[in-house]
């Protein structure tokens, strides 16, 4: 694999997607590139990434229960993969979460795009597994709550599904997207006293899906109606996209 060093391997300014395969048939496909080229267009890297291209990489290799890693940069396409790392026994122990001390800059354009800049993401991924939980949740300037290190959050409150509004600064996640199309949710700016309020919690990122949280700081979750319905109707949907094979 050769890789030229351009702006994206110098300086971050690169773009990835991480795609769920299941089967070798990669979920939600089309809003994964939609996406990517949506920020592609924003940072002028003038590729062509298309489905074709993706279906014939995964029919080389085995894609059974995997994450297919997209890497673009001005120069550079490439495509990684590996495996899967989330079980059902996962699900069924669920998330605990933390805060974390670094704050998001909802005034950054690279904090709503997935580019190479994940320099906070990683660090802070390490610093929650060091603490013992899965994942650190970030707040902004305000104090207002935005994202999971590696994924977005979800609340329930009387039935009522709710999620922190891009302009908090956050990336618009594609499972978040999924979730807003198929439930009725309501974006909302939220802070640390609201959690406390708040009876369900779910996190979603494309390669777990929709995750259950058993707690957040200092506040544990002891209802996950809504998160199991949600989860049951991806489960479905996901099902029935690898059975049609695209």
């Amino acid at each position: 694999m050769e890789i030229t060093l351009d702006e994206g391997y110098q300086f971050g300014l690169g773009l990835f997607e991480t795609i769920a395969v299941e089967q070798g048939v990669p979920l939600l496909l089309s809003a994964h590139l939609e996406r990517l080229h949506d920020s592609m267009r924003y940072f002028q890297l003038h590729q062509t990434v298309r489905e074709e291209e993706i279906f014939t990489y995964l029919a080389r290799h085995d894609g059974a229960h995997h994450g297919l890693k997209l890497m673009v940069s001005q120069e550079n396409v490439v495509m990684t993969l590996r495996e899967n790392p989330y079980t059902p026994a996962r699900y069924a122990k669920g998330f605990t979460l933390d805060y974390s001390p670094v704050y998001r800059n909802e005034t950054s354009c690279l904090t709503y795009h997935k580019t190479m800049n994940y320099g906070d993401c990683i660090l802070e991924k390490r610093r929650a597994r060091s603490l013992g939980v899965d994942e650190l949740v970030f707040r902004n300037s305000r104090g207002e709550l935005c994202e999971g290190t590696t994924t977005n959050l979800f609340f329930v409150r009387s039935g009522v599904l709710y999620t922190p509004p891009v302009s908090c600064g956050l990336l618009p996640g594609v499972m978040r997207r999924y979730v807003m199309e198929h439930f009725p949710v309501r974006e909302r700016v939220l802070f640390l006293e609201d959690v406390p309020t708040m009876e369900e919690c779910f996190v979603t990122n494309s390669l777990l899906g929709i995750m259950p949280v058993v707690s957040l700081g200092d506040v544990f979750f002891f209802q996950h109606t809504v998160t199991a319905q949600c989860e049951a109707q991806w489960r479905h949907d996901r099902n029935a996209a690898v059975q049609r094979g695209r």
